[in-house]
């Protein structure tokens, strides 16, 4: 699959490029390959942006409105880098009436974000969420798998700044 490789040269090494291939050529022919294949595609390329969704298209021989619908549909699916950590707000009632607003406030004004952007320098995924279940310690951030409770937005810099 020497085309398109330009293409996806500028954005992954050749050898996420082999490896993406090797990955498409597993699940040629078989039914239901597409998900694991974009599973695997995601683990090696970390997201999965329209030339290789092309690729895997092509390679798979199914339309790329399939492949672009099943991406768009699961939400563990990404077209877009990623960060190295995830930051989640919390915006469910007790952590909103607490200072949940201002949390995500801060956070889109310090590291000039919206909701679901990612920093230039990958290092963290901005996202909000209903609820945590963790109201007792609202307001709540979560970074990756860290829950971080009482958290002031004066004080909030300095847990991220715990995460390279």
């Amino acid at each position: 699959m020497e085309n398109g490789n330009s293409e996806l040269l500028q954005e992954f090494t050749e050898e996420q490029v082999v490896k993406l291939d090797e990955i498409i050529a597993r699940f040629k022919g078989k039914p239901g390959g597409l998900i694991p294949c974009l599973e695997e595609a995601q683990v090696v390329l970390e997201y999965l942006p329209l030339p290789v969704q092309k690729r895997i298209s092509e390679g798979l021989n199914v339309p790329l409105s399939q492949v672009y619908g099943v991406v768009t549909f699961y939400s563990f699916f990404t077209m877009t880098p990623r960060g190295r950590h995830t930051v989640r707000v919390c915006l469910g009632t007790a952590c909103y009436c607490r200072g949940g607003k201002a949390l995500a406030e801060n956070m889109e004004r310090e590291f000039n974000l919206a909701e679901g952007e990612t920093t230039e320098d990958r290092r963290f995924t901005y996202e909000t969420v209903r609820c945590l279940g963790a109201c007792g310690l609202a307001p709540v951030i979560v970074v990756d798998e860290n829950v971080h409770g009482r958290i002031k937005a004066q004080k909030m810099k300095t847990v991220l700044d715990e995460y390279e």
